[in-house]
């Protein structure tokens, strides 16, 4: 998106007169004049000083949004005559309007304007309060807001009275804040990332291998200026992460960088769907598939979602259904809200609902993202216990009241008074990406990286969900595959999300939170599904688990261990549970109406020999039943028990145990 953040100036507004055509408020006894008798043997400086300020006044006439476009001017000029009230003033207002790290550095200007010429603007004590609260003197900026307070009438200027008053409750805000700092370091990405203008909006895959993000950089190929900024447009960059560094930032291909503005929207938790903000109808998400290493052509989302408003940043469910935004759509509690949406997984959409007054504010909300677990919400706001600008809050989704917490401020150092604003963070809760203005910065907004320092040492602090990836092959050629995968929640026998692998590498990832009993099951055409159990308690950590799979083809021989099929304990009769994947093999050879198989059961060493090869040749009968009540010819099916022979793991460990309980499918005739 246009992302230029500008200070929500609603205090009164004064006429600032351009500085050669005026003369001065107040004449101080420091204060310098723009006049020949004060530069009598510097004429010819004189008049190239006046030149400059004449260009600086025409565009600071243009409004905020330009100030810092007049600021090369004003200092131009400054250089010549350092000692000139208005002068120093405008240079202060236009450097607290600017996109960077100058905001800081306004501070001895507006004091110097002050010290010269006490007088020298209506809202001097309000530039100062802003100097001051942007370098965090909370209070001294506290002492100026005051002191601008009584200069403003109750019944003409509420607006601007409510704003000050806001200012001084984000320098309390900040004085608390800055007293318990939190345990974190913030590391700037460096060059191969950050550049001298604006970078922001990062996108981090889950398992931190690469990195998507806007920039204003002049070399896109689809830059141009921006009239209302003056900066160039907005195109995406990707980076990866290689031998324990970033590479050099390269801009995406043309087909997502457009002419016009391309920024960084969402990115999906396999990392093979990126979504994207375009200025089209307004402000649109679009969205990008990965083919192999091609990014298709944008798409945009339902109408549902895109209206004629703005639409900005979006982030998605784990179960790729629920996508949170955020739109300045009417209806909502301030000027940009955030919005849910559900899709049934058969591309029908439910209604958009407003988070509602906990989560948005009378203010904007900006950079949403739902996290891996499904409940956990950043995203940064104007509102709340802010210490200025967009700070970064957390809110946690309760599903047994069905309410969003209080919205927790992230703190200091993460947050600052000014615009921290696009929070995402890794799978394992380590890492957090964001774009803020800092001191010894690249110039503009850059993207830094934050290492949760509690979350490092503990493993109590990682978010209760497992990273599951890996590679789909051929078994017989290793060739990768596009597969399909899905997840089901065993307890319930739905699919709760839907995956492919990566058409030219196999690849797969997706993210599992905790308190599921996952099947997993993996389809190709002219391929026997594979499938897998993870049981994921409510209690279990962070994990990663890298598991590939070689797909069988349909031939005689092939066979599949079927892991999702369960009975009662030390009984052959099927669980509820099993339902899944009983589907799944009846659908198989309706489909495939030539194949025949053998269906064998196994146990473990426990128990008497006779004992368990009776269970378990009473287990492989119960599937072969329920196959043959569900409309697959008896004949076509065989069935065998094999008791504790031909384990596949040790029997020795509860965990070998449990592995060679099992059920198998077998391809015996075609």
């Amino acid at each position: 998106m246009q992302f230029c953040i500008q200070i929500n100036i609603t205090v009164k507004k004064y006429l600032v007169i351009p500085l050669f055509l005026c003369s001065l408020f107040i004449k101080g006894q420091q204060n310098v004049k723009f006049e020949k008798e004060n530069f009598k043997d510097k004429a010819a400086g004189l008049n190239n000083a006046i030149d400059s300020i004449k260009a600086g006044d025409i565009i600071f006439q243009m409004g905020p949004t330009k100030y810092e476009l007049a600021l090369p001017a004003y200092l131009y000029a400054e250089k010549f005559n350092p000692d000139n009230d208005n002068l120093n003033y405008l240079i202060g207002v236009c450097m607290l309007c600017h996109n960077s790290s100058f905001k800081t550095r306004a501070l001895p200007y507006l004091q110097k304007a002050f010290k010269l010429n006490a007088t020298v603007a209506p809202d001097i004590h309000y530039e100062l309060g802003r100097a001051y609260h942007l370098n965090m003197d909370w209070e001294q900026a506290k002492q100026e807001y005051n002191a601008y307070l009584p200069s403003l009438s109750p019944s003409k200027d509420a607006d601007a009275i409510t704003d000050v008053k806001k200012k001084i409750e984000e320098c309390n805000t900040g004085e608390e804040l800055v007293k318990h700092p939190v345990h974190v370091t913030i590391e700037n990405m460096g060059a191969n990332i950050n550049t001298q203008y604006p970078e922001y909006a990062p996108l981090i895959s889950a398992d931190e291998s690469e990195l998507f993000f806007t920039s204003k950089r002049p070399n896109g190929t689809s830059a141009r200026i921006d009239e209302q900024s003056g900066q160039c447009s907005e195109n995406i960059y990707t980076s990866f992460f290689e031998n324990g560094a970033w590479t050099p930032a390269i801009e995406m291909d043309p087909t997502v960088n457009i002419e016009g503005n391309n920024a960084t929207a969402n990115l999906s938790v396999d990392g093979q769907t990126l979504y994207i903000y375009r200025e089209s109808n307004g402000g649109d998400i679009y969205q990008s598939h990965l083919e192999g290493t091609t990014w298709s052509k944008p798409e945009p989302l339902t109408d549902k979602i895109n209206t004629k408003y703005y639409e900005t940043s979006l982030s998605i469910g784990p179960n790729g259904r629920t996508y949170y935004f955020v739109s300045t759509r009417p209806g909502g509690y301030g000027g940009r809200d955030i919005y849910k949406i559900v899709n049934d997984g058969n591309d029908n959409w439910g209604e958009v609902e407003n988070l509602g007054p906990v989560i948005n504010t009378m203010y904007d909300e900006e950079g949403v993202s739902i996290q891996a677990d499904g409940k956990t919400l950043y995203f940064s706001s104007q509102g709340h216990n802010t210490m200025g600008g967009y700070d970064v809050f957390k809110s946690v989704y309760n599903k047994n009241n069905k309410q969003w917490s209080v919205p927790e401020n992230l703190g200091y150092p993460i947050n600052t008074p000014d615009d921290d604003v696009f929070f995402s963070i890794s799978a394992n809760g380590k890492h957090g990406y964001y774009s803020s203005i800092r001191k010894k910065g690249f110039g503009d907004d850059d993207i830094y990286r934050i290492t949760f320092l509690d979350v490092v040492k503990s493993v109590k602090q990682t978010p209760r969900l497992t990273l599951l990836k890996g590679i789909i092959t051929d078994s017989l050629t290793h060739k990768p595959l596009k597969a399909s995968i899905e997840l089901v929640d065993n307890s319930q026998n739905t699919v709760i999300a839907s995956f492919h692998s990566n058409s030219l590498t196999g690849k797969y990832l997706v993210s599992l939170p905790s308190g599921v009993n996952y099947g997993i099951y993996v389809t190709a055409s002219g391929y026997l599904f594979y499938s897998d159990n993870i049981d994921l308690p409510d209690t279990s950590s962070y994990n990663e688990v890298v598991k590939n799979v070689a797909l069988q083809s349909l031939n005689i021989g092939s066979s599949i261990v079927l892991r999702n099929i369960f009975y009662d304990f030390d009984k052959a009769t099927l669980r509820p549970e099993s339902k899944t994947e009983l589907g799944r093999i009846t659908a198989l050879l309706t489909t495939n109406v030539t194949l025949k198989i053998q269906i064998s059961a196994f146990t473990d060493s426990i128990g008497t020999d006779e004992y368990n090869m009776d269970l378990s040749g009473k287990r492989a009968q119960s599937v072969v039943d329920y196959l043959t009540t569900h409309g697959i010819d008896a004949a076509r099916l065989m069935y065998k028990g094999y008791g504790k022979t031909n384990p596949i793991a040790t029997n020795e460990t509860d965990y070998g145990r449990q592995l060679n309980r099992r059920t198998e499918f077998k391809i015996i005739g075609k």
